[in-house]
């Protein structure tokens, strides 16, 4: 039981949600860049939400299965095929033995999971399945995947109803980025009124300097009337912060532990996996919403979730 890389993507990780409570070792939780969409394609494959799938960015690769298959793509669409037939997203699907899923460039967002029933079997490290790639850990052999790599598929164990009803509209509401909500981050105090008003009004764009550790923006330049450094601190997933060139940085899930910028603001839990969607060149807006409104979008968010779990 297994799938053999017969032709590798751009950067493809094995991926589940991660291993928090490593900071202090200096050692981020990484995981799924989009935990949102990841737990839905496990879900729509009869799999538990935290079970270790494929994370494709930007382009795919091939994938020969030697074995009876239950497959599912989620996230942004991607140009897929099996053997020639399109792949639909956010839906489940069979494939055979001898099969190949061909994953082509992404039509929308940056990212897309295959899962796979049964998961995707990799080593345990630290509690997590997922590759930490600036780090070389986890996954498989800590790397991004490359051709003639040979991937187990886990055996199913206490199998889920596979979902089969998924509101397609409503997943690809929640993964648009055109805006991505904020609360005030430590030092916000550090900003003006006026810059706060270029921060929030004006679009930022992606750089290329775009990876899971962090996302650089361009286009507008944010500065503090405090100076551009603090005592190195804590970093947190989503963190957004300011050096000295005035070009915000997303702090995401490969981020630094420490850090010594100003953090004008932190990316609410619930649009992270917007955020996990962005590639270079793509334009959005920060919007700022309170402590309680952040809470209760990720609530309504975990509720989604629950729901399909239990439908």
């Amino acid at each position: 039981m297994s799938i053999h890389v017969l032709k590798q993507g751009l950067q493809t990780t094995v991926q589940d949600l991660g291993r928090p409570g490593f900071a202090h070792l200096g050692i981020s939780a990484s995981g799924a860049a989009d935990a949102f969409s990841i737990q839905i394609g496990n879900l729509l494959v009869g799999n538990e939400p935290n079970t270790a799938a494929l994370e494709i960015t930007i382009t795919g690769g091939k994938y020969k299965f030697t074995t009876d298959s239950y497959i599912a793509l989620s996230g942004s669409d991607f140009d897929a095929q099996i053997d020639g037939k399109t792949v639909a997203n956010w839906t489940g699907v069979s494939i055979k033995k001898g099969q190949c899923l061909q994953v082509n460039k992404s039509l929308g967002g940056a990212r897309c999971y295959l899962s796979v029933q049964g998961g995707i079997d990799v080593p345990i490290l630290l509690n997590s399945r997922s590759t930490h790639l600036m780090t070389g850990l986890g996954g498989f052999d800590g790397c991004v995947l490359k051709k003639d790599y040979v991937l187990k598929i886990g055996h199913v164990v206490n199998k889920l109803t596979k979902i089969t009803l998924i509101n397609k509209q409503e997943m690809e509401q929640k993964l648009e980025r055109k805006t991505i909500r904020v609360t005030k981050g430590l030092e916000g105090d550090w900003f003006n009124d006026d810059t706060w008003e270029l921060f929030l009004n004006k679009n930022f764009r992606v750089s290329q300097s775009f990876s899971r550790m962090g996302i650089r923006l361009e286009g507008n330049t944010i500065q503090s009337t405090e100076g551009n450094e603090i005592m190195t601190q804590g970093i947190s997933l989503g963190v957004v912060q300011i050096p000295g060139n005035g070009e915000p940085i997303i702090s995401f899930v490969e981020h630094q532990t420490t850090g010594g910028y100003p953090r004008i603001a932190n990316i609410i839990s619930a649009d992270f996996c917007k955020v996990g969607q962005l590639k270079p060149g793509d334009k959005f807006k920060f919007a700022l919403v309170t402590i309680d409104q952040a809470e209760q979008l990720y609530k309504m968010q975990l509720k989604i979730i629950h729901n399909i779990a239990v439908s």
